[in-house]
């Protein structure tokens, strides 16, 4: 009986809107995907994913890397945005116009046409790795969105309020999906529940991130 409902349940909608001023676009990535992968290989060749350390001193179990103008970087000296990477010496890699590309795209769909991100970071969850509620305070100017782009890994994103002790909402977010939040949702605590164990089949047992910014003047 239940596959015969199946066929009769309604569409998943494409976009949905999960707070003033923010939206959920289901598989908005999917075009760009082969492009994506290709250049995050470049990316992460040159400046590759590792463990950051908080200001606390606790070893992230979310490993990072960034292209763009800055990338964001956390050590014992506190949070913050810097032009180069610190393992390499060498500035971030360039963003790609295919990120680039993607990340315009969905705000503009989201309701923000004049977002141009000058920064991404790239996040690796393997099973296990999870990412605590926080809020997104080191960029320059709130005014503009954030992008958050999944690839991979099916992942549960955690969606708060202004403060860390609001409701909770729980999305699940499958490859291809974006999150877009700005406006009034621009500071509202956000997180992604521990990764559970899985096989994707062009990432295998990982989950990508990319999460675009606007973090210099």
């Amino acid at each position: 009986m239940l596959d015969l409902l199946d066929g009769l349940l309604p569409p998943e909608p494409a976009q949905e809107t999960i707070g003033d001023g923010a939206m959920l676009l289901r598989g908005a990535a999917l075009p760009y995907e082969a492009a994506l992968l290709v250049a995050l290989d470049r990316i992460t060749t040159r400046s590759p994913f590792r463990h950051m350390v908080t200001p606390g001193g606790f070893r992230m179990s979310v490993a990072m890397t960034n292209c763009g103008a800055a990338g964001w970087v956390t050590d014992r000296t506190g949070y913050r945005y810097d032009a180069i990477d610190p393992e390499t010496g060498l500035p971030w890699p360039l963003m790609p116009d295919c990120f680039l590309d993607l990340a315009i795209t969905a705000a503009s769909q989201a309701g923000y046409p004049a977002f141009r991100p000058d920064a991404c970071l790239v996040n690796r969850y393997e099973p296990g790795a999870r990412l605590s509620l926080h809020q997104d305070r080191n960029e320059h100017d709130f005014a503009h969105p954030i992008v958050s782009v999944s690839l991979g890994l099916p992942a549960t994103f955690l969606f708060g309020g202004l403060t860390r002790g609001d409701p909770v909402t729980r999305f699940a977010l499958r490859h291809g999906d974006v999150v877009v939040w700005g406006g009034p949702s621009r500071l509202r605590y956000h997180g992604v529940a521990e990764l559970k164990e899985g096989t994707h089949e062009l990432l295998g047992h990982r989950r990508i991130n990319l999460t675009f910014r606007k973090a210099l003047a």
